[in-house]
């Protein structure tokens, strides 16, 4: 899934439950602040977190001048299962052939589970 932030942006993982998190930064295609960008925000939002398994969902605004990503998505799943799900979603699949590709100039994508888990 092409959705989340950069691993600075990452809250401390609690390694007591099994959980993964999907981060990645973007850059829009839209000029800063514009409609287009608060719009692209608001559906993915919307989108995004009425999927069933995304939890802890975040938008982040990417302030380290070591890179040039704006935003950062970030979301926490219960397990692989979970993930799969929403990766899997036709919502969100929708979402990354309709609105991500067409509307995001570049991102990365980091998954991430606690150690010495999967």
């Amino acid at each position: 899934s092409p959705l989340a932030c950069s691993n600075v942006m990452a809250r401390k993982l609690h390694v007591h439950r099994p959980i993964a998190r999907c981060l990645g930064a973007s850059l829009t295609k839209h000029p800063p602040h514009s409609l287009e960008e608060k719009r692209f925000l608001a559906d993915a939002k919307r989108i995004l977190t009425a999927i069933k398994g995304v939890t802890h969902f975040e938008q982040l605004r990417q302030v380290s001048p070591k890179n040039d990503y704006r935003f950062g998505f970030s979301m926490e799943f219960a397990d692989q299962r979970a993930y799969s799900g929403y990766n899997d979603h036709p919502d969100h699949v929708a979402f990354v052939r309709d609105r991500w590709i067409p509307e995001v100039e570049a991102f990365m994508e980091i998954d991430y589970v606690p150690l010495g888990w999967g």
